[in-house]
């Protein structure tokens, strides 16, 4: 199993991430399955498990932390997150941080984020009245956090909010990395953002959620022969080894997808600039991009003041796969700001270079925001499950 340097710790390069633990048909975590994976991931070299308080209803840091027991507490590496995105008045940093040391059966964790710092939460988290920040570097004075970071999936100008107010606290960064999300996502723009202010990568969603273990048949083939046996799977994962990151999380479901992605690891063969550049052909052949510049000539010509470039950027993201990180970039703008809210007086078609029909793809980009759950309802029933999972405990 590679391996990487982390400060004092020497972490496997895969991380076992527990948000996509197998399931029974009641959709309730098949505990020995899991347990299972665990013992297979520890006895080939994996030591780093990442979990959260909202992941599974609430119940991945219980099963996680039961079959971890199973193992020397030094033997692994346990991390998990404060969920400060679906912040509630019960929800106070010190409640939450207790209920996970007793879920998790841990009277440390290695690794403590603080959960998905977007648009619609940093406030949250800067807020005075919480004392978030303050709470969680109390918490690794006393030696109850190893190492304090956060995870995001926000656009830049918020990751860099975040790191002038609390980047000489964190540790590391969890973003979202992959072939697909370098270019389409601004991942590359993230990770060297975070890099400048020398804070390790830590991977999320680097087969973007089973995306690129799905490719097309003509790219399977394409890939096939520049690595005969080798899985899209696999090809995304090596491309993410081929970055200047440190660990690499997979939300495995199954045996079969963390026996394969051991082997992948376990074996050191970098991908070549050729191969790269196959990658970056097929990210393109799965985008179908309005041509948008970004020259702003649209948003001076718009009664509405809307920012026409970013959302057809969310549009183009859309359009590779229906996703909740952009959903959720869509649903922290005010209402007026949405797209929903082009009156389509076609003021800005008028002014476009491009002449891109930009009232038909807000029209487009509104109803597949319409068609997918709001990140607030879902938010407030992880929420609703965790409090009923704490009375239940209680």
């Amino acid at each position: 199993m590679q391996s990487v340097d982390f400060k004092n710790a020497r972490l496997s390069r895969l991380g076992f991430g527990a948000m996509r633990l197998p399931q029974r048909d009641d959709n309730t975590i098949d505990e020995a399955k899991t347990q299972a994976m665990v013992d297979y991931a520890i006895e080939h070299g994996v030591n780093y498990f990442d979990t959260a308080h909202p992941y599974l209803g609430g119940y991945s840091e219980i099963v996680l932390g039961r079959c971890l027991a199973k193992h020397e507490r030094r033997s692994y590496y346990l991390a998990t997150k404060y969920p400060g995105h679906q912040i509630a008045d019960s929800y106070d940093p010190e409640a939450i941080f207790e209920e996970q040391l007793r879920k998790c059966g841990v009277d440390y964790f290695d690794f403590y984020l603080l959960h998905n710092i977007y648009e619609n939460s940093i406030d949250v988290y800067m807020d005075p009245r919480w004392g978030i920040l303050d709470y969680f570097n109390e918490q690794k004075e006393k030696g109850r956090i190893r190492y304090l970071g956060f995870s995001t999936h926000g656009r830049i100008e918020t990751i860099e909010k975040w790191l002038d107010y609390a980047g000489e606290h964190m540790e590391f960064a969890q973003l979202q990395v992959n072939y697909l999300d370098w270019s389409l996502q601004n991942a590359k723009e993230k990770c060297d953002l975070v890099s400048s202010w020398e804070l390790p990568v830590i991977v999320m969603e680097p087969i973007r959620g089973g995306t690129l273990a799905n490719i097309s048949a003509e790219a399977r083939k394409e890939l096939e022969v520049l690595r005969p046996g080798e899985s899209p799977a696999a090809w995304a994962l090596r491309w993410c080894m081929n970055r200047d990151v440190a660990v690499i999380l997979s939300g495995m479901s199954s045996f079969e997808q963390l026996a394969e992605n051991v082997a992948t690891f376990d074996a050191a063969v970098p991908l070549s600039d050729a191969e790269e550049q196959a990658l970056y052909a097929i990210a393109d052949s799965m985008r179908d991009d309005i041509p948008c510049t970004a020259c702003r000539y649209c948003t001076d010509s718009c009664p509405e003041k809307l920012d026409i470039p970013t959302l057809l950027d969310y549009c183009n993201d859309m359009r590779v796969a229906k996703n909740f990180t952009t959903g959720m970039q869509i649903e922290a703008l005010a209402e007026n700001r949405r797209p929903g809210a082009c009156t389509a007086c076609n003021a800005c078609t008028a002014m476009c270079p491009q002449n891109i029909d930009i009232p038909l793809h807000m029209k487009e980009l509104a109803e597949i925001f319409d068609s997918i759950p709001r990140w607030a309802d879902l938010s407030r029933k992880r929420a609703q499950e965790a409090e009923r999972l704490r009375n239940t405990r209680s």
